[in-house]
């Protein structure tokens, strides 16, 4: 496989993520096309490093083998076969197929998945010489595969990522319902926050929201800290990840001083936050403290506040959490410079803040349908250039 080899590329990405991660990719300098859970562009082995490296909002970033119509068994495994697979599985790789098959006439997964295998198997064994009798080893790197139906239209695509990556490599612990990094990445940049602005959680939890401030602030990569499957091929050049990284570690601002504030009411949750901070190399721009948001103040100005509150979801804990909303809704009233972003899937969110929101964006939190309520304060006054009289005078001069 050469360096420069140029390769159709997928981002995917949760339902409600699909346009920040088509942004993340334009502001690399990546044409994109966004569709449904994805989005779409091409490169090269650096492209898939740096967006591996880069992206905050996205899953995993994937390798399009083929695409292709099928409506039968037979037309499946041909077109299937007749994609160059040597050209990404070495004799002894290890390559699981996964599948999935929406509004398709091969509605069986479990068929589509095994008929591939097949398919690529006996492509495979011509190309390696193999005989029938004696079976692929699949004792090497892996490469996972995934055939995807929709109407019948089949997408063959070949994971880069490994473990997702809202796994950055920092969280040591969580709490019992933890917030993906990749879902708290998307909820700071859906808001006005900037790195020269406070920024508050009130109900920090084991510290994600916190600690992916601190990373956007000072401008550091999301998987900085982790290795990415594609890095154990032996086709895929091991000095690309070691420049990208390097160039990643060049653009990082550590230097900047941030103000982010994590709080919570379990003193426990407080030391997992901590220790995830240190992990991730941000103890020093976050500072963490036991309290109840009942008993939140604060004197500053134009800040963010950005909340994963307890849903209530389960049997019994409706009432405590929407007493916690109505709580939040008295504390953050007074703060009208600040901007209050929160997401719950109580849809009476409001009724209990007190507020009817600004604005409200629909996202999914895993599987759970979820509002994003944002109240936007009032903006910082505009910094009015000064000029003197006698230049006025002479200005207007020029056209009197």
């Amino acid at each position: 496989m050469q360096k420069e080899q140029t390769f159709q590329l997928i981002a995917t990405a949760a339902s409600g993520l699909e346009a920040l991660v088509g942004k993340e990719l334009r502001e690399m300098g990546i044409a994109c096309q966004v569709e449904n859970g994805r989005a779409r562009f091409r490169g090269n082995m650096e492209t898939i490093a740096k967006t591996n490296l880069w992206l905050r909002c996205a899953d995993r970033v994937k390798i399009v083998v083929g695409e292709f119509e099928a409506t039968s068994f037979d037309e499946l495994f041909n077109k299937v076969k007749s994609l160059p697979w040597e050209d990404y599985l070495p004799l002894d790789a290890n390559f699981p197929v996964e599948g999935k098959s929406i509004k398709s006439k091969l509605f069986s997964v479990s068929d589509c998945q095994a008929i591939t295998k097949k398919a690529i198997v006996n492509r495979l064994r011509e190309y390696y010489h193999r005989p029938n009798h004696m079976p692929l080893p699949e004792t090497g790197a892996l490469y996972k595969l995934e055939v995807a139906l929709l109407k019948d239209k089949v997408t063959l695509t070949l994971d880069t990522t490994g473990p997702s990556l809202f796994k950055r490599g920092y969280r040591l612990d969580k709490g019992g319902a933890p917030l993906k990094e990749n879902m708290a990445a998307a909820m700071i940049m859906l808001t006005n926050w900037r790195k020269d602005r406070p920024f508050i959680d009130p109900v920090c939890g084991s510290g994600t929201l916190c600690i992916e401030a601190a990373l956007i602030g000072h401008n550091i990569a999301p998987g900085f800290n982790r290795e990415f499957v594609c890095e154990t091929w032996s086709w895929f050049d091991q000095d690309i990840f070691e420049k990208v990284r390097t160039e990643a570690d060049e653009q990082a601002d550590y230097d900047v001083e941030l103000d982010i504030l994590g709080m919570d009411i379990n003193e426990n949750m407080i030391e997992i936050a901590k220790q995830n901070a240190l992990e991730a190399g941000l103890s020093d721009s976050i500072t963490f403290k036991q309290q109840a948001v009942k008993d939140f103040k604060t004197d500053k100005e134009y800040g963010v506040i950005v909340a994963n509150p307890p849903y209530g979801e389960r049997l019994g804990e409706r009432d405590t959490v929407r007493k916690l909303y109505r709580e939040m809704g008295q504390v953050m009233k007074p703060l009208t410079t600040w901007s209050k972003y929160i997401l719950t899937s109580d849809l009476a969110f409001e009724e209990f803040y007190g507020q009817k929101a600004t604005k409200k964006r629909k996202l999914y939190n895993g599987a759970l349908r979820c509002d994003y309520f944002q109240y936007w304060g009032t903006r910082p006054p505009r910094t009015e250039k000064k000029y003197s009289g006698i230049k006025s005078r002479n200005f207007f001069n020029k056209f009197s």
